[in-house]
């Protein structure tokens, strides 16, 4: 006998907060997310307790999607991390990161949560401000006439430990996206600028070096059935198509809350094969070549356009019908009870057969030159290709930010190294008159600065992950990666090369010092000067738009994390 039990009111306290409770969940979180930092970092095998599929990745998107934190604070910071990936697709481990490690600095810190909060805010603005200014020592302007920097904005992207790429397949894949990139842009742009679609399509078994970029749109064939056409028979340039968004297999319309009422011996489902055949011979008499559907299509509406030289494919599903329409020309079709207007017919130039490996597809080629392609990327491995196909998705929405804001940023942690020595040497030259707008000490700003400060370098610091030292130099204010085991008191020029996001080599008197530690304040060249051998194709480097919202990102939500008092929970 079932009962109603009465609802338990919700738990509101602060236990959850307690700065020892907290600080351990966000130690344990950044730990993780650090050990997949950058193109060195370590792989994640995540798998849910009761069984289910394995996930192998060091991607932000994914890893951040997949693993579940029962703290309330993590769920925050970890839903602030999804956010911005699911609008940047980069810099999700960096956000991460930086996020953890200024929420545990501050929470260690013996000052009021309204100071630090408005101390950050204010250290933020100065690092947005030095960012967006046109004497940023570590922001390059994109030359689209050069595209050397493109691709190295692209490889920073590609460049992830579980699609086990060679450099050789990495530099080729690098190629192939900003291939299929370069094809969305339209030949002709007006008053405003649409891009097209790249569409990937993966293929699992098949050497990396078989990838390539198709002009048009690939649909894969899982039977036969659609070679009965020869298609090599039909007009080229005119091959005139149909696309359906509504499932065609002859089901009865879903009556809702309410009930069907029929007379007796009217059957519905006869009765929606009569208005299927009814289409199929409209579709015949307006010469029809190639007819597409989103969802299914019924067998006998199929033999019966078979038999009468169309080809029929079913199944697309929603990703393929935009990019369709787009490039046909045509008008989704979404009822078959009523006659087809023929201005819903598309157009296309070619129909190809196109066979990788064990699959078949079907290659439309549009007329003219439409801003769609298909990039068919090839892996050895399952978890290779998952992650592949992800990393491709995030480098080409890399590069639609930087057709809206022209800029990267330098990699491998100098950004965040310079950013750090920036900050410090303004914290020191902070007037009293901001001192007082702020209701804070000169020493309580400096306190929180340098943990700003360390929280930069500590983040930068995380892309080591074979045991090596860390350095930064006083001139540029770059990072500098030294191997494990190397002798420190050796001469600079065996110790040091080049920094990390390969802007500078080493010379003498930069005077290197270990990062994270205590050094002179520094007054940075404005604007550095830029080395003899300056080569973009040779950097690391990083998104602008994408880094320089997670910078944001991670500051707000740490400031947020800070003035959290209270937690409350529903028990029911």
């Amino acid at each position: 006998m079932s009962y109603i039990a009465p609802k338990v009111p919700s738990t509101c306290s602060s236990g959850l907060l307690n700065n020892n409770v907290l600080c351990q969940a966000l130690s344990t979180l950044r730990g993780i997310v650090e050990s997949c930092y950058g193109p060195f970092g370590r792989l994640k095998l995540i798998h849910n307790a009761v069984g289910g599929n394995v996930l192998t990745t060091s991607h932000s998107s994914v890893l951040l999607g997949n693993i579940s934190v029962s703290h309330p604070v993590l769920k925050l910071l970890v839903a602030s991390m999804l956010n911005h990936v699911s609008r940047f697709t980069d810099s999700g481990l960096f956000a991460t990161i930086l996020c953890c490690n200024l929420t545990e600095r501050a929470k260690q810190l013996d000052l009021p949560s309204s100071h630090i909060v408005r101390i950050q805010k204010d250290l933020l603005d100065i690092c947005t401000d030095y960012l967006s200014s046109e004497d940023c020592g570590c922001r390059i302007q994109i030359d689209f006439n050069n595209i050397k920097t493109l691709l190295s904005l692209v490889r920073t992207s590609i460049n992830k430990p579980t699609c086990m790429l060679t450099i050789k397949e990495s530099d080729y894949i690098s190629s192939l996206v900003l291939q299929g990139f370069f094809h969305t842009i339209p030949s002709i742009i007006g008053d405003t600028l649409s891009l097209g679609k790249m569409l990937i399509t993966p293929i699992e078994g098949q050497s990396v070096s078989d990838s390539r970029v198709l002009s048009g749109i690939l649909i894969e064939i899982f039977a036969s059935h659609s070679m009965r056409v020869d298609a090599t028979k039909l007009t080229f340039g005119c091959i005139k198509i149909a696309v359906f968004s509504v499932s065609m297999a002859g089901d009865v319309v879903d009556s809702g809350d309410g009930h069907w009422e029929v007379t007796s011996g009217f059957w519905p489902e006869d009765e929606s094969l009569v208005q299927l055949l009814k289409t199929g011979k409209q579709l015949v008499c307006d010469q029809v070549h190639l007819v597409v559907c989103q969802k299914v299509i019924h067998p006998v509406l199929k033999q019966y356009l078979w038999e009468h030289h169309v080809i029929v494919e079913d199944r697309l599903g929603l990703a393929v019908m935009e990019p369709l329409i787009q490039m046909a020309g045509a008008r989704l079709i979404a009822s078959y009870h009523h006659p087809i207007n023929p201005n819903c017919y598309g157009s296309i130039k070619n129909l190809l057969l196109v066979k990788c490996g064990s699959r078949q597809f079907l290659h439309l080629l549009p007329n003219g030159n439409k801003p769609i392609c298909t990039l068919l990327l090839c892996n050895r491995s399952e978890a290779g290709m998952n992650e592949l196909k992800v990393v491709c998705q995030s480098a080409e929405c890399v590069l639609r930010l930087a057709l809206k804001e022209p800029y990267v940023l330098l990699g491998g942690g100098c950004t965040e190294c310079h950013l750090a020595t920036y900050v410090g040497y303004k914290v020191h030259c902070v007037t009293d008159d901001k001192l007082d707008e702020m209701c804070c000490s000169r020493a309580q700003y400096k306190i929180v600065a340098d943990d700003f400060c360390r929280s930069l370098e500590r983040t930068a610091s995380s892309l080591e992950h074979d045991g090596g030292e860390n350095f930064i130099d006083a001139k540029y204010g770059h990072r500098w990666s030294v191997l494990p085991n190397m002798a420190l008191n050796s001469h600079w020029s065996e110790v040091f090369s080049r920094c990390a996001c390969g802007s500078y080599t080493a010379h003498q008197n930069l005077n290197w010092t270990v990062l994270g530690t205590k050094r002179t304040i520094v007054n940075l060249e404005m604007p550095p000067e830029k080395p003899s051998d300056y080569s973009p194709g040779q950097l690391i480097l990083d998104s602008y738009t994408a880094k320089l919202n997670a910078l944001q990102v991670a500051v707000e939500t740490a400031n947020l994390i800070v003035e959290l008092q209270y937690v409350i929970q529903d028990q029911n």
